[in-house]
């Protein structure tokens, strides 16, 4: 019998317009500021924002140093609306490709944001995908929402 993966569902409203939100998905920079959980820093090694491409990333833990790295292929974009992506870790003990549909709709006080990810690998307990998802959640928010003017 195979080992049962996980799936988390995340919701949040940002005060934060739609094209933004999805910028801060597709952009190297924006990324490696909000994706990373409390206490990791994330880096991009190659990046390619189009559907075919992706991105290849690391975090390290700030503490000990430790790093895990993960691939991103993106297999559809609509600006302002949509992304779908696979995610694959490098590390063989974490084996299979996770499915990522991120949605975004526009609402009275900023942007909707549903993201579903299946396929997380059994050693992960999904409690711990939670943590970081909101973590990364909360960071998302504090990059898109301040208005700053030119």
């Amino acid at each position: 019998m195979a080992d049962k993966t996980g799936t988390v569902r995340l919701h949040r409203v940002l005060r934060a317009p739609a094209a933004r939100v999805y910028r801060a998905f597709t952009d190297k920079s924006a990324l490696e500021r909000w994706l990373p959980p409390y206490g990791f820093v994330g880096t991009i090694h190659e990046f390619d924002a189009k559907v075919g491409g992706g991105y290849r990333m690391s975090f390290t833990n700030f503490s000990n140093g430790g790093s895990h790295s993960f691939r991103v292929t993106f297999t559809e974009l609509v600006p302002g609306e949509r992304i779908r992506q696979t995610d694959q870790f490098d590390d063989h003990h974490l084996p299979g490709e996770m499915l990522v549909a991120i949605d975004l709709k526009t609402v009275s006080c900023g942007t909707s944001l549903n993201i579903v990810q299946e396929g997380i690998p059994s050693v992960i307990p999904e409690e711990m995908c939670y943590l970081g998802w909101q973590e990364s959640l909360e960071q998302l928010a504090r990059l898109v929402e301040p208005e700053i003017p030119n």
